[in-house]
């Protein structure tokens, strides 16, 4: 049942987490972010499936696959927020919920980060919350589509 499921999808260099930039995106690791996301998710009796790559065609395969059990996605796609058109029409190509996360407030770091492409198909965005962002995103997300299945 894809209510029992969401995505979650990691870009470029995110598995890095935890020795790259600390001062900017803090000493907890890739695995910590996933196992702040399935903890999130299973309160609600929701599984995850999760996926990092540095490879954007690996990230669009995950992302198309998703439209066949999952309900929404989680995803922070690094630097690829900034350049990828090919992801966000991904996103949006398989019409399901997306919650946009980041752990850094991007707004607050250079002009170049300041443009989403994943913007406009997200319909939850957590900037800056470091990685209990990732949390919150889950929650809201989890929230839309609860909502979307009452009404």
């Amino acid at each position: 049942m894809t209510e029992r499921r969401i995505l979650l999808v990691n870009g470029p260099n995110l598995n890095l987490l935890g020795t790259r930039e600390p001062d900017v995106y803090g000493t907890q690791t890739l695995a910590d972010v996933e196992q702040i996301v399935t903890d999130a998710a299973a309160t609600r009796g929701v599984e995850v499936r999760a996926v990092q790559s540095n490879h954007e065609g690996v990230l669009i395969d995950a992302i198309h696959a998703a439209r066949e059990d999952c309900a929404g996605i989680v995803i922070n796609p690094g630097g690829l927020t900034h350049t990828s058109v090919v992801l966000r029409d991904a996103l949006a190509g398989v019409s399901l919920p997306v919650a946009e996360v980041h752990i850094s407030n991007v707004y607050e770091r250079e002009a170049f980060r300041h443009h989403s492409y994943v913007a406009d198909v997200a319909v939850v965005h957590v900037i800056g919350e470091g990685v209990a962002g990732y949390r919150t995103a889950v929650t809201r997300l989890l929230d839309v589509i609860s909502g979307a299945a009452d009404g």
